[in-house]
């Protein structure tokens, strides 16, 4: 049995659900990768997971790959749709505008796993990575 059933109407989905699921399944991709690469303390863990998962480590993901090019059209429109969601919460460390770009990135990954896209989810946060990782190095 499959318990990951693809969802009916990825398409239609608001963005704020796109990016709940989003949330999660990039949270366990970049905890993945950080024990991987051999960080095992958990205060340490947390502590580079953050600089991941930060709303302004996102936002500069998704305007990384919008300015490059990457996305198609179609994921342009979900970008769109999570972007222009509106949350009714307001963001406590950081900006609207960064706050609504870094929803809609965890739009795109949701949009792509609920509709079983496991190669491009992948595809897209190995390039988060890159971005995030070439970013701390310049700093």
């Amino acid at each position: 049995m499959n318990l990951l059933q693809p969802v009916k109407d990825v398409k239609q989905m608001n963005g704020l659900t796109l990016a709940y699921i989003g949330d999660a399944v990039y949270e366990l991709y970049v905890r993945h990768h950080l024990l991987s690469s051999g960080n095992v303390k958990p205060h340490q863990l947390h502590k580079r997971a953050i600089q991941y998962v930060s709303a302004k480590a996102q936002a500069k993901v998704l305007l990384t790959l919008l300015e490059n090019g990457i996305l198609t059209e179609e994921e342009q429109s979900v970008v769109r749709r999570g972007r222009n969601a509106k949350s009714g919460t307001i963001p406590k460390n950081t900006d609207v505008q960064t706050y609504r770009y870094s929803t809609a990135f965890e739009a795109l990954i949701g949009y792509h796993f609920l509709g079983n896209n496991e190669k491009r989810v992948e595809e897209l946060i190995r390039n988060s990575f890159v971005i995030i990782e070439s970013e701390e190095r310049k700093s």
